[in-house]
């Protein structure tokens, strides 16, 4: 499945198992990733790359400073969505395995609870990262959050547009009325994390 290899969309083939599904999510999210912020990341490193979470608190920045740019843009909206607000601070430097890394992970996995109101059933645990014990929940909690800051502008990956393509199909099959906070979902330009600089707070 390639959501943006020479910006054409392939259908999602049919999977006969979960550990099927999951690895078709981590292709999507790797390629979304890749295409976001231009990074070295693919099904196989997928969680390597993700594992000190710094990239993980970037991101979180990253939604924060998109959700600011909707906010001025549409001020009567954000009153029925929630935005973050708080910046996440992470250390850049943090190895694999280290405190440092599972603190970058802990500080991620608050903002997701705090900030984007991720249900605990949709959240991943530091050590389902760092220790490989629980890799489901965790691309599960990253869809998610893709989902939520989809709904303020940031580009999705393909698995949630499909979604949505396929709520409209159903909306409008069953002659519903259009979702209660219609919300522009432009595709967001590629992202430098080295842009990010100011946002980030050592620790």
């Amino acid at each position: 499945m390639s959501a943006y290899q020479g910006g054409s969309v392939r259908s999602i083939r049919p999977f006969k198992s979960s550990e099927q599904y999951l690895y078709a999510m981590k292709e999507d999210m790797a390629e979304w990733l890749t295409d976001l912020y231009n990074l070295d990341i693919n099904v196989d490193n997928f969680l390597e790359v993700l594992e000190t979470g710094s990239i993980l608190c970037q991101h979180a920045n990253y939604i924060m400073q998109v959700a600011g740019e909707f906010s001025v843009e549409y001020p009567t909206l954000t009153k029925k969505i929630q935005l973050p607000k708080t910046v996440v601070k992470f250390n850049a430097l943090a190895q694999p395995g280290t405190f440092l890394a599972r603190d970058n992970v802990s500080n991620f996995i608050q903002w997701c609870r705090t900030e984007m109101d991720i249900k605990d059933v949709l959240m991943f645990e530091t050590e389902d990262l760092v220790l490989r014990k629980n890799e489901k929940n965790f691309v599960l909690c990253l869809l998610e959050l893709a989902r939520r800051a989809s709904r303020f502008g940031m580009s999705a990956p393909m698995l949630i547009q499909l979604e949505e393509q396929i709520e409209e199909e159903i909306r409008e099959e069953l002659d519903l009325p259009p979702e209660e906070i219609p919300i522009p979902k432009p595709q967001r330009k590629l992202c430098n994390f080295k842009n990010l600089d100011q946002m980030v707070s050592l620790l």
